[in-house]
């Protein structure tokens, strides 16, 4: 299995490239591992609904020019599906029965992503109703992974 994370920005802060590396040093033992990087747009502060397109849909290119060939695409939107830990797992083993062997997880910047990139999505994945900064979306989607994993192997993880 291969596993894709797609994102808008750097980690900028030491305390999350430092979760992100932890979690990814813990699921390599499970999946090959590939962290991606886009440049974000800068965007104003108080911006109109047309900057606002401006910089999805700039971002969305660097995003669509990047998205591996032949992967399964799942998009974090604050309106996709929600599962339970237990659950996600068995998805992911599904969508893995169906021939899925590459996932591509994509995280979008502090205004979103562009229709254009959410229509790529096989699955759109949510987390909560809450906003989260896409920086700290890394460590929490990394975490729910490497704890899917460990599941499908029948192995202990906290609760």
């Amino acid at each position: 299995m291969k596993i894709t994370i797609l994102s808008v920005g750097k980690l900028k802060e030491a305390f999350f490239r430092d979760a992100v590396s932890e979690y990814a040093k813990r699921l390599q033992a499970y999946a090959e591992l590939e962290l991606m990087e886009v440049k974000d747009e800068p965007s104003p502060e108080h911006y109109s609904a047309s900057e606002r397109e401006l910089v999805l849909k700039k971002e969305g290119e660097r995003i669509l020019e990047r998205l591996p060939e032949n992967a399964c695409i799942v998009i974090l939107a604050i309106n996709g599906k929600r599962f339970t830990s237990e659950a996600f797992a068995k998805h992911l083993d599904e969508l893995m029965l169906m021939g899925n062997s590459h996932f591509c997880f994509v995280i979008g910047g502090s205004l979103g992503l562009s229709e254009e990139v959410v229509r790529k999505g096989r699955l759109l994945l949510s987390f909560s109703d809450f906003t989260f900064p896409h920086q700290l979306m890394r460590v929490v989607l990394l975490e729910q992974l490497y704890r899917a994993m460990k599941i499908r192997k029948g192995e202990p993880y906290h609760k």
